[in-house]
């Protein structure tokens, strides 16, 4: 298994509160929201957020080839930052990266992000890129299993992993449904990257040591995108926090059980804080054995859910205060589909 040698994050410049948010909704609808909705919306765990663009340009009709173009400035902008802050802080050069894996389910671009950056940044001509779209909210954690089995192979590669979202560019902003809002007021924008080495001579960095994942059938209505002609239509059911009690929650005791663990072996989970009543319902899971999941909770009402790069966003904050347990790293996404993986801090553990 490889090592993680770096996280970094790199954020939009326009921050919104969720004050803010209700306030354009209730704007936008010409009406004030109902209590109930206001209330739902005001108990979402999350007091602040990044954006691609300014509140008001969510307001305007705006057509897919706009989109695209804003996405791929936003995302080409966010994503060299973010490399390059987590090369700079191993004090590796784009040259010495084997390979850019990019994760992003709220835009497209052809040539990729990836092949833009090789020019840009420095990197070889040679370079591996692999764009991955579709994983969502599980992206983080899937992305990092994909970099892990990269950068184990041949003799070992240093893989730059970078996942980005922009979620405010996808909505379609025109139907003002219930629904809608509820996405409006739990989304963010985000990147986050990060560095894995299959290399010798790692030292004391953490190590990952098993990843597992699980799709269950007859889910695929839980999560998702609708495409309509105007937007990405979100597909979110309400009942993913009953899920996570009912569902997610023993498969994730099989899977520490499967390698010798108990909840109570283990630090501070990296949690993708789906929402406020997900984060409720991992709490309760973890809480009794682990203590807390406090940096899941921070990064919720910080930055909203970002989707795909929010996990690495608690990862870097967890590995930051130094553990000495291991981790366990969650995340569902679209499928339905539930990722966990086990990261070993300072190298302990299975190398």
């Amino acid at each position: 298994m490889s090592h993680i040698k770096s996280i970094a994050t790199a954020l939009p410049p326009h921050k919104i509160s969720q004050n803010e948010v209700l306030e354009i909704l209730a704007q936008a609808r010409g009406i004030a929201l109902p209590p109930r909705l206001e209330q739902i919306l005001r108990n979402s765990g999350i007091d602040n957020r990044y954006l691609a663009r300014p509140a008001n340009y969510y307001l305007q009709g705006r057509s897919w080839q706009e989109r695209s173009v804003i996405y791929a400035k936003s995302a080409m902008a966010l994503a060299q930052e973010a490399a390059q802050k987590a090369l700079d802080e191993v004090n590796l050069r784009p040259a010495d990266i084997d390979a850019i894996i990019y994760i992003s389910t709220t835009g497209t671009v052809t040539p990729s992000i990836p092949s833009a950056m090789i020019k840009e940044m420095g990197f070889r001509e040679n370079i591996q890129t692999v764009p991955v779209f579709g994983y969502g909210c599980a992206g983080g954690l899937l992305g990092l299993r994909l970099a892990d089995q990269m950068a184990d192979a041949g003799s070992g590669q240093n893989i730059l992993m970078i996942a980005l979202e922009l979620c405010s560019l996808s909505y379609d902003y025109s139907q003002f449904d219930k629904k809608n809002m509820i996405a409006t007021a739990l989304f963010a924008d985000g990147c986050a990257a990060a560095v894995l080495s299959g290399k010798e001579g790692q030292g004391n960095a953490p190590v990952f040591r098993v990843f597992d994942q699980k799709t269950w059938p007859d889910t695929r209505d839980m999560m998702g995108w609708d495409i309509s002609d105007t937007g990405f239509d979100l597909v979110l059911a309400r009942d993913i926090p009953s899920f996570v009690t009912q569902d997610f929650t023993p498969f994730c005791d099989a899977f520490l059980e499967s390698q010798g663990l108990s909840r109570a072996d283990m630090g501070e989970p990296a949690c993708h804080p789906g929402g406020g009543r997900v984060v409720d319902a991992l709490d309760d899971y973890f809480g009794d054995e682990v203590g807390n999941i406090d940096v899941t909770r921070k990064v919720l009402r910080h930055h909203g859910n970002m989707s795909s790069p929010t996990i690495l966003f608690v990862l870097r904050d967890l590995l930051a205060a130094n553990p000495t347990k291991p981790i366990v790293m969650t995340a569902l996404g679209p499928g339905f589909t539930a990722a966990v993986g086990i990261l070993d801090p300072k190298g302990a553990g299975h190398g």
